[in-house]
């Protein structure tokens, strides 16, 4: 299989989440494929389920060989060898790694949306997408990044850190 470029959204907001999110790099550098650039991090409060403690949010720019399911499975395991627990739907957690964009793919199964349905109202991930991929265009909007953390809905407080 050829390579694809990937976009990855990692998050914590559970223990030292700085060093979880770094764990999580190397993780998926040995098992997903190599890290071509990564964000800065990102501080944010927790959306959607509001009563929480502060997000922490990294985007990672990845090429990989293997295909969106096995990617899927693969980052579910990794998930899990750093102690996710799956409670509540965007609760707390120790790490929590989304397929934000797969090339120009575009892909809706029971189990796996590409591109990430959330990308175009959620600024704790745009930011840090914008950071590294400004000019990427979306495959469903056909708007760059740059473009879309512009028109964002999402007020909330993200601070690069």
């Amino acid at each position: 299989m050829m390579p694809v470029q990937v976009y990855l959204l990692l998050g914590s907001n559970q223990g030292d989440s700085l060093q979880i999110l770094l764990q999580a790099q190397q993780h998926i550098s040995r098992e997903l494929g190599h890290i071509i650039t990564a964000s800065s991090c990102y501080k944010s409060a927790a959306w959607g389920k509001t009563d929480q403690p502060d997000f922490y949010n990294q985007v990672l720019h990845v090429e990989t060989r293997l295909s969106p399911q096995q990617a899927l499975s693969t980052l579910q395991t990794i998930e899990r060898e750093l102690g996710r627990i799956r409670v509540t739907k965007w609760g707390p957690r120790l790490i929590d790694i989304d397929i934000l964009l797969w090339g120009d793919l575009i892909l809706k199964t029971d189990h796996l949306i590409i591109p990430h349905p959330g990308i175009a109202s959620r600024r704790f991930t745009l930011m840090p997408l914008a950071e590294i991929a400004p000019e990427l265009i979306h495959p469903v909007t056909q708007k760059s990044i740059r473009k879309m953390l512009e028109e964002c809905p999402d007020h909330l407080a993200v601070t690069r850190l």
